[in-house]
């Protein structure tokens, strides 16, 4: 079994006396600009068990407090552990069935992903890969939260191009023991979970294998020769390169030691098809503020060539409430929003400047207007590129998509012991 780099695990689930509805949150990476959300999230969770306690959102990365924060965490993932809240499910996946806040079902399985075939690095050639650009010094203060951590938490959702539905589509829940059913706070739907047994397992992995057969996956994209893509980055990017790098940084301190079969060589994720009806990629919107916005604006328009004659990349401005549709003519990438990013990036370095991604374009124009900011709205980008442009081109810009609203990211509930 696990011929790919996708694996069973040692899985732990909050037991039945545990309110399912508080425990699970939200990931860690979103509402970064909200911090009404998180207090709801607080308010609602009160003193109960809860994923609140294990994980730090990244809207208090940069708080003076964050190495109590930390601590905290840690603290709090001995102590469930010792309460004895978990049941620990040995060599398990856990297929899930998560109704969106639109009604719409998404399926997936969460397992574990061996680091070893995992690159994030632009133009790797690994089974596992980054399908947008990894910014380095967002690993280290992610690194101090699992560094110390007995457990993980994912957030991290891995794409398959399975057009067939192969993989996931072969399941049959009604002969799995279902391990939870809640609701999601904060508008996040509701979720149920099932533990998928040896047999079903065996059946997964063949049908992986299946796809990563080279021929196959050549043929598939009018290839010849190329490395097989098999499992793309969906959410949770700097997550599993966190899980990545810290796994790197404790071989090299312990050249000695085998970490053939250590917890740290795996990172929980699910995966989900590419092709699920429940997965609409969205663009995520730039948020700019503490900046001179009309030097800002000047700036971009010469610097990209700016006008209102139709080209193949645009971005739409909104400033003191005006909004204005511009086309792109002098492109520093293939897609508008790298070519955007470009832009900001030079321009903060050399004249300051804050920028936030944000999704929802309701939600950027509120945050410009309220951080007397500039939104930069930017075209969704279509699914079916994914995989074809991170083989032939590498990595896309950083938060060049997203796939569907923040409500109905990724909840915390499955853990996995990290240490040996």
């Amino acid at each position: 079994m696990n011929s790919t780099a996708f694996h069973s695990a040692d899985i732990l689930i909050p037991n039945d006396k545990v309110d399912m509805s508080k425990w699970a949150v939200i990931a860690c990476d979103q509402y970064t600009s909200e911090p009404e959300y998180w207090d709801a999230v607080t308010a609602e969770v009160g003193g109960a068990p809860s994923t609140l306690s294990l994980i730090l959102p990244e809207l208090y990365l940069e708080d003076s407090d964050v190495s109590e924060r930390i601590a905290n965490i840690h603290k709090a993932m001995d102590k469930y552990i010792a309460d004895g809240i978990f049941t620990e499910y040995k060599n398990a996946m856990v297929y899930v069935e998560r109704v969106q806040s639109n009604g719409i079902v998404r399926k997936g399985l969460i397992g574990a992903i061996d680091l070893e075939k995992y690159d994030f690095s632009k133009g790797s050639t690994s089974e596992v890969r980054a399908t947008e650009a990894t910014v380095i010094e967002r690993i280290p203060p992610r690194i101090k939260v699992r560094n110390g951590a007995p457990l993980e938490l994912p957030h991290i959702m891995i794409l398959i191009d399975d057009p067939e539905d192969t993989v996931i589509g072969a399941l049959d829940k009604t002969s799995m023991k279902k391990l939870y059913d809640t609701k999601l706070m904060q508008n996040g739907g509701s979720i149920s979970g099932y533990l998928v047994d040896e047999a079903a397992q065996e059946k997964i992995d063949s049908a992986l294998s299946a796809l990563a057969d080279p021929d196959t996956f050549n043929n598939k994209y009018g290839l010849s020769g190329q490395p097989v893509l098999l499992y793309a980055m969906g959410d949770g990017n700097h997550s599993l390169a966190t899980a990545k790098e810290f796994y790197e940084q404790l071989k090299k301190a312990n050249p000695d030691k085998d970490f053939s079969n250590h917890p740290a060589r795996y990172a929980l994720a699910e995966i989900v098809d590419l092709h699920s009806d429940a997965l609409k990629f969205e663009a995520i919107h730039r948020l700019v503020y503490d900046v001179d916005c009309d030097d800002l604006l000047y700036e971009l328009s010469h610097a990209l060539e700016l006008n209102d004659t139709e080209s193949s990349q645009y971005v739409i401005t909104c400033c003191d409430g005006t909004e204005v549709k511009e086309y792109i003519h002098k492109q520093t990438s293939n897609l508008s929003v790298g070519s955007l990013q470009n832009f900001l990036d030079s321009y903060i370095k050399n004249k300051g400047g804050k920028i936030d991604y944000i999704h929802g374009i309701e939600n950027v124009k509120a945050l410009a207007e309220k951080h007397n900011g500039i939104a930069f709205i930017l075209p969704d980008m279509d699914k079916s590129e994914l995989f074809p442009t991170v083989i032939k081109d590498g990595a896309l810009p950083r938060k060049t998509f997203s796939m569907g609203h923040a409500d109905d990211k990724r909840f915390y509930i499955e853990a996995r012991k990290i240490t040996d």
